[in-house]
């Protein structure tokens, strides 16, 4: 790895951050592409759900297993592998006769964009093997999800108001053929020289619990809370909790380290996470409905419309940096928390008529207090780690930020489901609880924000870290009890 030249290296790294655009910008593009989904395709709310949930879920759910069949088959392998079959789930989204073919081709999608990003994060840090080049290169990484952010809605926009709402699916396959032909002749092959332990039954438990919860909440308001479906997916899903949480407290290497939540720090950053992704998967989806059918905007307008929350994430992501770098987690979570509690609140005051300006500062407002809440989630969740699982705590933050955006579109159909149901002047009123909860979300990264930064949470870090370093469950009690 270190004979490789700069050049190659920086081949590399663009091949890697190929991946990561297209991922990210999926999602963006495909919430402004929902009203017109839905118009198309004879879409019911639940089924437009779905088509946003069904990706981030199988996202959250193998993002873990893809990391490390990369470990264990070859990253450039399994990376290729990715490229491809994400290619395929495109092409099939975008040629999907019906609503159905469109949830079970983004199913395919999501299963190669779960095997692409973490392998080729696994990728960069192989190839930049020195402290400064790594951090500049895994800057670059980040800076590619604001650019992502930026370009999701506008592309997004222009592709349905000049071709169709497939097109946004179309611009994938140059994207991952570029990936694919500069990974096939500069990324070379490595393997882990440990290969961990695959855990199916964890796996399985997980999905279950994760696929039952976001299904009670999308198909119980239109089935019927007290309806036997949903009252048996609720009861498989709270057993396929407590099956998990027992089952892996037991293994010695299990799928999620259970030990890890006993670091403050670590369990505050995934609720964090979990709680400001579910107000963004939230904003993005029930925005493009408020404005394409409420307010009759085009799809392009609708990305205009969207364009300072990617101004804000390009510009205030590297802040939070620094200022994580200089001051700790404790200023970007507060400023990010009262942020999203502000905008949230500001969309419980939305009307048909609500001017344009205000709308942008809705936006500018979400965008930043967004974009301040990855680095001090990402640091708080490797806070105290030892090195060697320091990846792997990496790694459980980012599936939870996928099952954020998971729960933020359920929580759309179960409370404000008559906004999702039909177009009209009620819209922005139906749609006043579910933005309540959302500052409540906000609220809850405020009250996070200062009792993980406290001296008892880093304390509970600290002791953490020497038990958890190579020692399996037994010897951790052990260790704990003395």
């Amino acid at each position: 790895m270190n004979a490789l030249s700069s050049r190659r290296k920086v081949t590399i790294l663009i091949s890697c951050c190929l991946s990561l655009l297209i991922v990210s910008m999926d999602a963006t593009i495909v919430n402004v592409a929902i009203p017109n989904i839905r118009t198309d395709l004879g879409a019911s709310a639940s089924q437009l759900q779905w088509v946003i949930d069904i990706y981030t879920l199988v996202l959250a759910s193998l993002l873990l297993l893809s990391g490390a069949a990369g470990d264990r088959f070859g990253r450039r392998r399994t990376f290729q592998i990715g490229l491809t079959v994400f290619a395929l789930g495109s092409l099939l989204c975008s040629l999907s006769p019906n609503i159905e073919t469109l949830i079970a081709a983004r199913f395919v999608q999501a299963i190669g964009g779960s095997m692409m990003n973490p392998v080729a994060m696994s990728i960069i840090t192989q190839v930049f093997t020195g402290r400064v080049e790594r951090a500049r290169a895994i800057g670059v990484w980040g800076g590619v999800v604001g650019i992502s952010m930026a370009l999701g809605p506008i592309v997004g926009g222009a592709l349905i108001q000049l071709v169709d709402w497939r097109a946004v699916f179309w611009i994938n396959l140059p994207i991952c053929a570029l990936a694919i032909l500069l990974t096939a002749i500069f990324v070379p092959e490595s393997k882990s020289a440990t290969m961990r332990d695959v855990d199916p039954i964890g796996q399985a438990l997980g999905i279950a619990f994760l696929f039952g919860v976001v299904f009670v909440l999308i198909e119980g308001p239109g089935m019927g809370w007290t309806n036997v479906r949903t009252i048996v997916v609720a009861v498989i899903a709270a057993g396929a909790c407590v099956g998990f949480l027992r089952y892996e407290a037991r293994r010695r290497d299990p799928f999620i380290d259970l030990r890890f939540f006993r670091s403050v720090p670590f369990a505050s950053a995934t609720m964090i996470a979990v709680c400001a992704f579910a107000v963004w998967g939230a904003f993005l989806f029930m925005m493009s409905l408020y404005l394409q059918d409420e307010r009759g905007f085009s799809a392009m307008h609708t990305g205009l419309i969207y364009l300072p929350v990617a101004v804000g994430a390009l510009i205030f992501s590297p802040l939070s940096g620094r200022l994580v770098g200089r001051f700790g987690s404790r200023p970007s979570l507060l400023v990010s928390g009262t942020l999203i509690t502000a905008a949230t609140v500001m969309l419980t005051r939305l009307t048909a008529t609500t001017p344009v300006w205000m709308l942008l500062t809705i936006s500018a407002v979400i965008g930043i207090g967004f974009s301040m809440v990855n680095a001090p989630v990402t640091n708080a969740a490797v806070s105290g780690m030892p090195t060697d699982r320091a990846g792997a705590a990496s790694a459980v933050a980012s599936t939870s930020r996928q099952v954020g955006v998971s729960l933020g579109v359920a929580l759309c159909g179960s409370l404000a489901g008559s906004a999702l149901g039909t177009a009209g002047a009620d819209f922005a009123a139906a749609a006043r609880p579910l933005w309540l909860v959302c500052a409540g979300l906000g609220v809850a990264i405020i009250a996070l924000g200062l009792y993980s930064t406290s001296p008892r949470a880093v304390r509970s870090a600290d002791r953490l870290a020497p038990l958890v370093a190579g020692l399996p469950h037994a010897q951790f009690e052990g260790a704990r009890a003395t």
